[in-house]
C-alpha cells in the first residue's frame, strides 16, 4: 500500500509528461481514414443524439463511423410525423457532404472541430426511415427525460442546458450574450454543478457505488460532456483516495485524471471544454494558500484566480474579455449554481414548476441583457503560442515577485498586432459580395462590407478584425451603394468603431440614405465624390469622378501604390468605366487587380486587361452563385493572370515583407 502511494504521489508527474508526449505523437503522426467513401446515398445507423431546432433536425448517429445528419422540415405538419428516438436504428437516403474548413482567417473551422470529435462527413437527408426501435434501457431512460423536458414548453432549453448539457436549445441572442460577458463557465456543467450533485446525493445514499453509478448515469446523460467526465472520473479518484488511505494530494489525483481521460481519447487536448475546466481547477487547487477564512473574500479570489488564468484561452476563441466578467461572475454565480441548476432537475421531476421556473430563467437573462454594455468588451488578437506559454509560465512560477509582470503581459497582448510593421492586403470570403481591408502600420482602410441576408458576415469579419489587431476602421470606402458591396455596413457602424466614411460619386439610393441616418446619429463624418486619400505617407487615388445613370458604373475606383506594388479595386465598373479610365489614365502593369463586377462579362474588356496587364487577379464570388460569375470569357481574358477566387480559395491575404509579395490563402 505504501509503495502504491508512492506512485500515485510521486510519479505522477512522469505519467504527465508521457501522457502529453503520446498525445503530442498521436495528433503529429496518427492519420484517420474514413470507412465512408462520400459517395453515398444511403446510410445505417443508431441514434445516439438528437437536436431540434426551428426547422431543423440534427442527429448523430453511429454508423460505420460516427456521422451528423441534417435534415430540414418540409413544414409543421412533418415535425409530429418524423419521431425519432434515442438509440433508434435508422436509415437516412440523400447525400454525403465534407464539413468545410472556414474561409475568413482566426474565424470557427467548422471540418476541425468535428474532426476532433472522430466526424469527417455530413450527410443531407432527404428522407428518414426507423428500421428498428430503441431497447436499450440507458437510452429509453434519456427518451423518458428527453419527453419529459418536452412538457415543460417554457422551461425546456434551460432543462436540457442542465440535464442533458445541450446548449443548442438556448436563444441566439442570450447564447451571444453569455458569451459576451465571459460567463459561459456558470452554464457548463462542471466540477461545483457536480458537487452540488454529490452532496444531495450524500443525504440520500450511504453507499458510494450508487453514488458513482448515479453520477455515471449523470455522466451519459449529458452525452459525456468533457467538463462532467472529469469531474466525475476525478470524484471517483477522491473516494478511492479516501477508502484506502492512500493520502495522495488533491492536484496529483486531478493530474491523473487529466492524463487518463487524454489517453482515453488524445483529441481532447483541442476540446475548450476540456482545457477551461481542467486548467481552472489546477488553479484553484495550487492556488488554495490564497484563501482565507471568509466565504466571500474566497468567492473573490477564486473568480479572480479563473479569469486571470482562463484570460488567453477567451481571447484566443473570442477575440475579446470582458473587464466586468469577475463581477459577473461573482454576481450571477450562486444564482446559476444554486437556484438555477438544481430547479432544472425539480421541474423534470414535476413539471408544474414550469412556469415559475421560467420566470427565475427570465430575471437572469433579461439582467444580463440589460448589464452587457459593449464597452466592457476589450477586443484582443490572436496570441502567439511562445507568448501563452511565457504568460503561463509567470502565473505558476514560485517567485511571487515576477508575478509583476502579468499586467504588463496583459497590455502587450493588448497592443499585439495593433501596429503592423509590413503592409497588409486581405481580400475576405464574404461569399457574393465584395469586402477587401488593407493594414498600412496602425491604419485601417476597409473597402465595402459585403452583404448576404443568409450569412452572418459581419460577425465574422468583426471576429477576424479583432484577431489580427485592428480595433477600428479608419476609413470605410463604399464602392457603390450595392447590397452586396455595402449591406453590412449599418451592422459594422453599429456593432465595430468606424472613424469616417467614404461613399461614391451620384446620388444616394435609399440603402445609402439609412445609412447616412445612422452616421448622423453617431456623429460620424463622411465624404462622396473624392479625389484621392492621404494614408500617412501613401495615397490612394480614386480614378472615378464621373456621373453615370447606374450605381455600377458610378463605383468608386480605387488606384494605390504600396511599397512599390501597384493595386487596383474595380467595385461594379463595367467596361464602359474602364474605356473611360484608360483614356484618363496611364495605368500600366498593375500588381494585383480586384477584378471588377465579380468577374461579370459586362466588365473586365481584353482592351482594358490588355493595358493594365494584371500579375495577379483576385475575384470576389459566392460559390454556385445564381449569375454564373466568373463568366468564362473573362478567365479566358485573364489567362495570363495568376487568378485567385474566394469561392475557391476563401480569403485571400497579401503581405509585402522586405519589398517581396507573398500570398496565403484560407482555402475552404
Amino acid at each position: 500500500m505504501k509503495r502504491l502511494k508512492n506512485i500515485f504521489q510521486y510519479k505522477i508527474y512522469i505519467l504527465l509528461f508521457i501522457v502529453f508526449l503520446y498525445v503530442l505523437l498521436f495528433n503529429i503522426f496518427f492519420t484517420y481514414k474514413s470507412k465512408f467513401n462520400g459517395r453515398e446515398n444511403n446510410i445505417y445507423g443508431t441514434v445516439i443524439d438528437i437536436k431540434k431546432k426551428d426547422n431543423k433536425l440534427s442527429l448523430l448517429i453511429k454508423s460505420k463511423e460516427k456521422i451528423i445528419v441534417n435534415y430540414y422540415y418540409k413544414n409543421e405538419k412533418e415535425k409530429e410525423i418524423i419521431k425519432i428516438k434515442y438509440h433508434d436504428y435508422i436509415k437516412i437516403d440523400g447525400e454525403m457532404k465534407n464539413p468545410t474548413n472556414n474561409t475568413v482567417f482566426n474565424t470557427f473551422n467548422y471540418k476541425d472541430y468535428l474532426k476532433h470529435k472522430n466526424i469527417y462527413y455530413i450527410f443531407n437527408a432527404k428522407k428518414i426511415s426507423v428500421i428498428k426501435s430503441n431497447k436499450n434501457l440507458l437510452y429509453e431512460i434519456k427518451n423518458i427525460i428527453s419527453d419529459r423536458i418536452d412538457i415543460c414548453k417554457k422551461s425546456g432549453s434551460y432543462i436540457r442546458l442542465f440535464v442533458l448539457g445541450d446548449k443548442n436549445y438556448l436563444d441566439n441572442e442570450i447564447y451571444d450574450t453569455f458569451k459576451n460577458m465571459n460567463i459561459m463557465h456558470l452554464i457548463t456543467v462542471s466540477s461545483i454543478h457536480i458537487s452540488i450533485i454529490i452532496s444531495f446525493l450524500n443525504r440520500i445514499f450511504k453507499k458510494k457505488k450508487i453514488i458513482i453509478i448515479l453520477l455515471l448515469l449523470f455522466s451519459f446523460l449529458s452525452n459525456y460532456q468533457i467538463s462532467v467526465l472529469k469531474s466525475v472520473l476525478y470524484y471517483i479518484f477522491k473516494i478511492i483516495n479516501k477508502e484506502f488511505n492512500l493520502k495522495i494530494k488533491n492536484m496529483n489525483l486531478l493530474l491523473l485524471t487529466i492524463s487518463i481521460l487524454l489517453i482515453i481519447n488524445p483529441l481532447y487536448i483541442y476540446n475548450i471544454g476540456f482545457i477551461f475546466s481542467s486548467l481552472i481547477t489546477f488553479s484553484i487547487l495550487y492556488f488554495k494558500y490564497l484563501y482565507v477564512y471568509n466565504e466571500i473574500k474566497n468567492s473573490i479570489i477564486v473568480s479572480f484566480i479563473a479569469n486571470i488564468v482562463s484570460f488567453p484561452i477567451i481571447i484566443n476563441n473570442y477575440y475579446s474579455f470582458n473587464i466586468a466578467s469577475i463581477i459577473f461572475s461573482l454576481l450571477f454565480s450562486s444564482y446559476v449554481t444554486y437556484i438555477l441548476f438544481p430547479l432544472s432537475f425539480i421541474t423534470l421531476l414535476f413539471p408544474i414548476f414550469d412556469n415559475i421556473y421560467y420566470i427565475l430563467i427570465s430575471i437572469f437573462e433579461k439582467t444580463c441583457t440589460f448589464i452587457d454594455f459593449p464597452f466592457f468588451n476589450i477586443p484582443f488578437s490572436k496570441i502567439d503560442i511562445i507568448l501563452i506559454f511565457i504568460y503561463y509560465s509567470i502565473i505558476f512560477c514560485k517567485n511571487e515577485r515576477i508575478k509583476i509582470i502579468i499586467p504588463m503581459m496583459i497590455l502587450l497582448f493588448y497592443f499585439n498586432g495593433y501596429y503592423v510593421f509590413n503592409t497588409r492586403i486581405y481580400y475576405i470570403d464574404v461569399k457574393q459580395g465584395d469586402s477587401a481591408l488593407i493594414r498600412i502600420n496602425n491604419k485601417n482602410i476597409l473597402i465595402d462590407t459585403g452583404g448576404s441576408i443568409n450569412n452572418n458576415i459581419i460577425e465574422n469579419n468583426i471576429s477576424f478584425f479583432k484577431s489580427i489587431g485592428v480595433k477600428k476602421i479608419n476609413y470605410l470606402i463604399l464602392s457603390h451603394g450595392d447590397y452586396d458591396h455595402m449591406g453590412e455596413a449599418i451592422n459594422l457602424v453599429n456593432n465595430f468603431k468606424v472613424e469616417k466614411v467614404i461613399f461614391n460619386c451620384g446620388p444616394y439610393n435609399e440603402l445609402e440614405k439609412e445609412l447616412i441616418d445612422v452616421l448622423n446619429k453617431k456623429k460620424i463624418e463622411y465624404y462622396s465624390c473624392i479625389k484621392e486619400l492621404n494614408i500617412d505617407k501613401n495615397k490612394l487615388y480614386f480614378l472615378q469622378t464621373k456621373e453615370y445613370d447606374n450605381e455600377n458604373d458610378n463605383s468608386n475606383v480605387i488606384y494605390t501604390e504600396l511599397n512599390g506594388y501597384r493595386f487596383m479595386f474595380m467595385g461594379d465598373s463595367s467596361t464602359t468605366t474602364e474605356k473611360e479610365i484608360l483614356d484618363k489614365y496611364n495605368l500600366l502593369d498593375i500588381d494585383v487587380l480586384k477584378v471588377g463586377h465579380h468577374g461579370s462579362k459586362t466588365s473586365s474588356s481584353k482592351e482594358f486587361i490588355d493595358n493594365i496587364k494584371p500579375t495577379y487577379s483576385i475575384i470576389s464570388v459566392g460559390k454556385n452563385n445564381r449569375y454564373g460569375h466568373p463568366n468564362k470569357e473573362v478567365l479566358d481574358t485573364l489567362q495570363d493572370s495568376k487568378t485567385f477566387r474566394t469561392d475557391q480559395d476563401g480569403s485571400i491575404m497579401l503581405k509585402i515583407k522586405n519589398n517581396e509579395l507573398k500570398i496565403e490563402t484560407c482555402n475552404p
